[in-house]
């Protein structure tokens, strides 16, 4: 698996009078493999969760409140960071096999996750942040 393979979707967000409205995505979008779970997490201020690495979903990754940034390696050597949500309204799909952390930079902060899979414990991998040396 190589880095590469993570791709970055711009996303509309509408402004309107009565309040905005954010487009996460569509089953004809790329990066649409299936839906089978959506869920948010949450992430505090300055807080960061991680690592953890999925062996069979894909995920797609919003942010629809907040701010959110993203590190993303294969082996700890490389990697590749992003910063979305308010700032920055992007859709990240994520193949399996990369490892992920994300820290919350905004005072409120959550994270979509569509994935093609329903979650399995047993699915996927986490170990310490200290783990890698990024």
């Amino acid at each position: 698996m190589n880095l590469g393979k993570i791709k970055i979707h711009d996303l509309k967000r509408i402004r309107t009078e009565k309040g905005d409205v954010y487009h996460g995505i569509k089953s004809t979008d790329v990066g649409f493999y299936g839906f089978n779970e959506m869920y948010f997490s949450q992430i505090r201020y300055n807080q960061v969760k991680g690592w953890k690495r999925h062996n069979i979903m894909i995920m797609n990754l919003i942010v629809p409140v907040g701010n959110v940034k993203f590190k993303f390696t294969v082996d700890g050597c490389e990697y590749r960071e992003f910063s979305i949500g308010d700032l920055n309204y992007k859709r990240i799909t994520v193949p399996p096999g990369i490892w992920f952390s994300f820290e919350g930079l905004s005072k409120e902060n959550y994270v979509v996750n569509v994935s093609n899979i329903l979650h399995d414990p047993e699915e996927s991998e986490n170990i310490e942040l200290n783990s890698f040396n990024l």
